[in-house]
């Protein structure tokens, strides 16, 4: 059996995604696909890479992970093909993959689109459909495209690290609207080395200890605590954190006007105090 992820921003108001699966089963009808989410907000990358990262870690070995996320953010000329931990990951070469996986892959190639094409989605998506199926079929990955591609890549949203404090950004609002931020509880407990400490955000809000589950806490009461892809989380016990808190998560747009949205920055801003 053969699994195949989608990860897109195409979202659900029109056709695509039912045109996306639609190729993939033309070319292998026994392909088993399975959706991680269509709602990755256009052109926030930090945001896609957490949602892969929390997602792809779960699939048995040899999944096939497609990832639709800008992918004519620059004109598309190839695709990559990862193979990774014994995951294949295709994605467009736009600096999204090594945001992903935060190190270099085991493998990578460059699989070259046609020239005369027209590249838009379902096109790109065929190129993809056409290489699962040369890999389901035994093909080589070294075959099927250009060995040690020299891809585009984009740093990781990492924290800033001090001696008395760890700062991260909101990378993720979920659907609950509790929020995500971009400090895993290794870098916390790192950091941390036995201290108290504080969590501060919006200015005023604190935060001194975690919470295993939302229930440790009041009904309308706020916490923190590390959720199952390890990543810090700001909550309220049965209430909206983004909401109430008026928070925003990161964007490269915003942090690219910075002088027009500094304000706005500040709410994108977690620090955890030690002391």
């Amino acid at each position: 059996m053969n699994f195949v992820t989608l990860t897109s921003d195409i979202g659900y108001q029109d056709y695509l995604v039912g045109a996306v699966k639609a190729q993939l089963l033309q070319v292998n009808a026994d392909l088993q696909l399975v959706d991680i989410s269509h709602n990755i907000t256009p052109f926030n990358f930090p945001q896609a890479s957490y949602v892969c990262r929390g997602a792809f870690k779960n699939f048995p070995e040899f999944t096939f992970h497609l990832i639709l996320v800008n992918l004519f953010g620059t004109r598309p000329e190839n695709l990559l093909v990862a193979f990774h931990k014994n995951q294949y990951i295709i994605c467009a070469d736009n600096g999204l993959l090594s945001m992903i996986l935060e190190e270099k892959p085991d493998i990578i190639i460059g699989v070259p689109l046609n020239k005369n094409a027209i590249k838009n989605t379902l096109y790109v998506t065929e190129v993809m459909a056409k290489t699962v199926e040369r890999l389901v079929n035994g093909e080589s990955i070294q075959k099927i495209g250009i060995p040690d591609f020299s891809f585009r890549e984009k740093n990781p949203l990492q924290p800033l690290v001090d001696s008395s404090y760890i700062e991260g950004q909101i990378i993720f609002i979920d659907n609950f609207e509790n929020v995500i931020v971009n400090i895993t509880r290794e870098q916390f407990e790192q950091q941390r080395n036995g201290r108290g400490f504080k969590i501060v955000f919006k200015r005023d809000e604190v935060i001194d200890r975690i919470s295993e589950s939302y229930a440790d806490v009041r009904e309308g009461d706020k916490l923190a605590l590390f959720n199952s892809a390890g990543y810090l989380e700001i909550a309220i016990n049965k209430g909206n954190a983004a909401g109430l808190f008026g928070l925003k998560g990161f964007s490269d747009k915003a942090s690219q006007s910075s002088n027009i949205m500094q304000n706005q920055l500040l709410y994108q801003t977690v620090r955890i105090y030690f002391e």
